[in-house]
């Protein structure tokens, strides 16, 4: 995702499944739309389209599965689950007004079901019925998270109801800290300035604040309203502490309104409206859902807060990002491109654009829109990052190398959080076997963060695996170890290790611990099956590399593999037989994806 989110505590959300349905009569081919476009849809009853729909929401093909649960709803008008599950599909998909009509079906069956009580409470508020709006929002306090929902919900009802003092009591500071005092005090601070009590609305922005200073879109509505009420200092100081506190140098929506400050800029306040502020708590709780793995129910949030505010970036943003991470590229791609105006954010939505078109196989396509960017913004690093870690992970490593140089010499001096461009400039180095060049940036990576458990790894695992510097490499792994113990790629490199040092006992407890853990790993398999020959556990060995074979190694390690299976492993010399001239040769290292995961290396965006 693009925005930096508020962490919520795990206890404090209740989170829904909708449509994981297992169902083995019917195919994915029968509910892929890509496959079946155009062919009418066969559905033989309301319970087989009950099924198909849920294993089409499995598969994420959201669009089919609401056509199936409408016929379904059709065939069986009265039957409950059927009901719930149609008004899910249809709300997940933005279908408001269907949505609108089944909810009422579905208090009317389960009149605590939550979810359908805040999507009408939210359908009443838009209709102006306020005090029907909060009748169900009180109705959804079901839960934890309920709760929360239905008392900043009631607040806004309040205020647009033109009671400040019931709103504010709704949202009454408290000495306790918990998972939802955030929300509270940053609710508190929104309501506080519309009812034009400012002094009020800071005391609650700086209690938020304090609670989390990262968090961008807080802190962008406590400078709105610095700068709002002509506080220029004060502004200013928030932003910098923003900006420092961040692993990635800032927000740009907040490196955007420090300009603004230092310009001397007017602002109005972020949130304009109660109707606006109600669309916040939905795309507040439901960004932060999505964050903490909460998918289906942050959808739904989202939704309903792009029911109240149709033109909400950060929502539109946040939902693309779902659909991302399902990879259904084309729709993020829509939504993306329904984002109208200019926003802080426009760079990031391009990058995400590009990196979606990228996903979908059109590496040169996206590669062109990141360049034109590039020409416009000369000096700006994100796309050229962007472009980098595209050619990276298509193993265009040259070419990487050039967009990762041309940051380096962008940046005015190199701090902490830009170990991620060496880092990421010298695996590319070395995988392309420029050995000297990879071993210089990783040692500079290491020298910018010595606790960063991939530059201990990859360095680590590259002198063991070529034979030089095997203690220090150990050590280097073991502390990568200690910071990431469940990272299976991590527990490799130390299995491996002690394998090339000839401690195989040790090996063989490590490497089965790192199959555990990526049991679908070609190379991990490979390794322990090296350990357990060497432990004369033979018949193993040979299972493990016959497994490994199954997932589709790259060419030459298959063919080792294969040799491996035919002839066994050579003798093993001891390490006090190899000379000290070649302990400290330089041999390319087999690193294997296992070393160097791509998808865990952290952009700077």
């Amino acid at each position: 995702m693009l925005l930096a989110r508020n962490r919520i505590c795990a206890a404090g959300l209740t989170i829904i499944a909708i449509g994981c349905v297992v169902v083995h009569p019917v195919s994915a081919g029968d509910v892929n739309r890509k496959d079946n476009a155009q062919a009418p849809i066969e559905m033989q009853s309301h319970l087989g389209s009950y099924l198909a729909g849920g294993l089409a929401r499995s598969l994420n093909d959201t669009s089919q599965a609401v056509e199936f649960y409408r016929h379904a709803i059709q065939s069986a008008a009265n039957e409950p689950r059927i009901i719930v599950r149609t008004f899910l599909v249809e709300a997940s998909e933005g279908n408001i007004a269907a949505a609108d009509k089944i909810a009422h079906q579905v208090v009317a069956i389960e009149p605590e079901d939550g979810i359908a009580q805040l999507w009408l409470g939210v359908k009443e508020f838009r209709n102006r019925r306020y005090k029907a709006a909060e009748l169900h929002f009180q109705r959804a306090s079901s839960d934890p998270l309920g709760e929360l929902t239905a008392q900043l919900a009631r607040a806004w009802v309040a205020l647009v109801r033109k009671r400040p003092t019931q709103a504010l009591n709704l949202l009454s500071r408290s000495n306790e800290r918990t998972w939802s005092s955030y929300y509270v005090s940053y609710h508190r601070a929104l309501v506080a300035d519309l009812a034009s009590l400012p002094q009020t609305a800071q005391e609650a922005y700086n209690d938020a604040f304090k609670a989390s200073s990262r968090t961008p879109r807080s802190t962008a509505a406590y400078i709105h309203h610095a700068i709002n009420r002509g506080k220029y200092i004060l502004a200013g100081r928030i932003a910098r502490q923003h900006i420092r506190s961040s692993a990635n140098g800032g927000h740009p929506s907040i490196v955007a309104l420090y300009d603004d400050i230092k310009a001397g800029s007017r602002a109005e306040l972020l949130v304009k409206s109660p109707q606006d502020g109600l669309a916040e708590v939905f795309y507040g709780l439901g960004d932060a859902l999505i964050d903490e793995g909460g998918v289906d129910l942050g959808i739904l949030y989202l939704r309903m807060a792009l029911a109240l505010k149709p033109d909400f970036p950060l929502a539109i943003i946040a939902l693309a990002g779902t659909y991302e991470a399902t990879q259904n590229y084309q729709t993020a791609l829509a939504l993306y491109d329904s984002i109208r105006g200019e926003t802080a954010l426009d760079m990031e939505i391009a990058i995400s654009k590009a990196m979606n078109i990228d996903a979908m196989g059109e590496t040169d396509k996206a590669r062109q829109i990141l360049d034109d960017i590039i020409a416009s913004h000369p000096r700006d690093i994100r796309p050229l990052e962007a472009i980098g870690n595209i050619l990276r992970n298509r193993k265009r490593y040259r070419e990487a190398i050039d967009y990762y140089s041309r940051i380096i010499k962008l940046l005015p001096k190199s701090e902490s959080r830009h170990w991620v461009y060496w880092y990421a400039r010298g695996t590319s180095y070395e995988r392309i076997k420029q050995w000297t060049n990879a071993e210089k940036d990783l040692l500079k990576a290491m020298e910018l963060n010595p606790n960063q458990a991939l530059i201990l790894n990859y360095l680590g695992y590259s002198w063991v695996d070529q034979n030089v510097h095997l203690h220090r490499g150990l050590e280097l792994i073991e502390k990568a170890v200690s910071l990431k113990p469940d990272d299976g790629y991590i527990v490799d490199s130390l299995g491996w290790a002690h394998y090339r040092i000839g401690n195989f006992d040790k090996a063989v407890k490590y490497l089965e611990r790192a199959v555990e853990l990526r049991p679908e790993d070609p190379v991990l398999n490979d390794h322990l099956g090296d350990a357990l020959w060497r432990v004369n556990r033979r018949q193993e060995a040979r299972h493990q590399w016959k497994f490994a074979l199954t997932m589709k190694p790259e060419t030459e390690e298959a063919a080792k593999i294969r040799k491996k299976l035919i002839h066994g492993l050579p003798s093993q010399p001891s390490l006090k037989a190899v000379s000290e001239k070649e302990k400290h040769k330089v041999l390319p290292a087999k690193i294997g994806k296992r070393a160097d995961n791509n998808a865990d290396v952290p952009s700077m965006r």
